[in-house]
């Protein structure tokens, strides 16, 4: 018997290894893993330039305090702040972490001006930004607060597509708007470009705070480095987490010069956030993410996989009823429960994972090669097949 706490309903596997693309069980099956940490792995199990990289850091330093400078985290944050709209970064160790930073720098941003009251977070009702106390009720997900009360106050919700109730939830106590440009547990529902732009504007006017939840959909995920970036639009903060630690615990926040002026010594802190170790793996990823033609060859790849997916799409219209996402961060939206497909895949030895809406999650290494890409397409088929029967 376990002495685990049963707050996961896991799976009936487990692995010994990871290569690349792929799981290899405890009872020796081959499993193209196109979970990989859910969006976690960005650069796939076992990775030797990630290898290298701790096994160099480990000889030499793991932890020190923040107490004083970490240089293998300064290169991090100069990395980030030169790709992107970012000034300054904090780091941490989790996505969720990551949220509850972004959420203190609104409010903290906002108090420095001497509005304390303007503290409320506007959000997307199930949504998903963690599950810390304050993130649960920030997603406005009734399954993931039952339990939990009292409620964490200072967060306010809208429908996901219904811009009047956004516009109308907005009052004088606003601090921000914080939305995951890709919902990802939300069932992979792409924000258009057209309404980042909007919110942009309605933050301008308001004169409020914009915060864009990259944890899932950054790091290249989405076929750029990250899923805001072709609306043109320059948010203020940015938590991110997942991909950038390529299976290594990381999580941050970027932030604008505006708003990290007001996070003074003592606003916030994290005992292993930023620790050498960490920061030496995070400058590993984005070695290899942003490498020259990565993210171009991601986007030819990720090209390859929409249209096969659709060609599916088009063969089972009443079994499959919409492929969507971005980059590699996909979805396949099921007519029905999603639970029996899923399983259904993993028996032919393609991992998934679920998603909001009946939502099949397919998340596979940022660098899968296209000879898995087709293996995937052939699982996914086969199953469809088995379903039409």
């Amino acid at each position: 018997m376990s002495s685990l706490a049963k707050n996961y309903n896991r799976r009936k596997i487990a692995f010994r290894r990871g290569k690349g693309s792929f799981l290899y069980s405890t009872n020796g099956k081959k499993y193209l893993d196109f979970v990989q940490g859910i969006a976690v792995n960005s650069l796939g199990h076992a990775n030797p330039y990630l290898i290298r990289a701790i096994n160099k850091q480990a000889k030499k330093l793991w932890h020190v305090s923040n107490a004083f400078i970490i240089p293998e985290g300064e290169k991090l944050a100069k990395k980030l702040t030169q790709k992107t709209f970012a000034d300054y970064v904090i780091f941490q160790n989790s996505g969720a972490e990551a949220t509850e930073a972004a959420i203190k720098v609104a409010r903290r941003y906002f108090y420095s001006k001497g509005k304390p009251n303007k503290n409320r977070i506007l959000c997307i009702k199930n949504s998903f930004h963690g599950r810390t106390i304050a993130a649960i009720f920030a997603s406005g997900s009734k399954k993931m607060t039952e339990g939990f009360g009292p409620k964490v106050e200072g967060f306010d919700h809208f429908k996901f597509g219904d811009h009047k109730a956004l516009k109308k939830a907005i009052t004088n106590k606003t601090a921000a708007i914080m939305v995951e440009p890709i919902m990802g547990e939300g069932g992979i529902k792409v924000i258009p470009d057209w309404c980042l732009r909007e919110l942009r504007k309605i933050c301008d006017k308001k004169k409020i705070l914009l915060i864009f939840d990259e944890v899932q959909c950054g790091i290249g995920r989405s076929g750029n480095f990250f899923a805001f970036e072709n609306s043109k639009v320059k948010p203020d903060i940015v938590p991110i987490a997942k991909g950038i630690g390529g299976g290594f615990p990381i999580g941050a926040v970027l932030m604008t010069k505006k708003v990290a002026l007001s996070m003074l010594p003592g606003t916030h802190g994290s005992t292993f956030g930023g620790n050498p170790l960490a920061m030496s793996v995070g400058n590993a990823v984005l070695d290899q993410i942003l490498k020259k033609g990565f993210l171009k060859n991601l986007k030819k790849i990720s090209k390859y996989f929409y249209n096969e997916l659709d060609k599916i799409k088009t063969d089972y219209p009443t079994l499959i009823k919409e492929v969507r996402g971005s980059g590699l961060l996909i979805g396949l939206q099921l007519f029905h429960n999603q639970k029996k497909f899923i399983q259904k895949l993993e028996d032919d030895k393609l991992l998934t994972i679920r998603a909001a809406e009946n939502v099949v999650r397919i998340l596979p290494p940022l660098n899968v090669k296209k000879s898995e890409i087709n293996l995937a397409i052939k699982i996914i088929r086969n199953v469809c097949k088995e379903f039409k029967r």
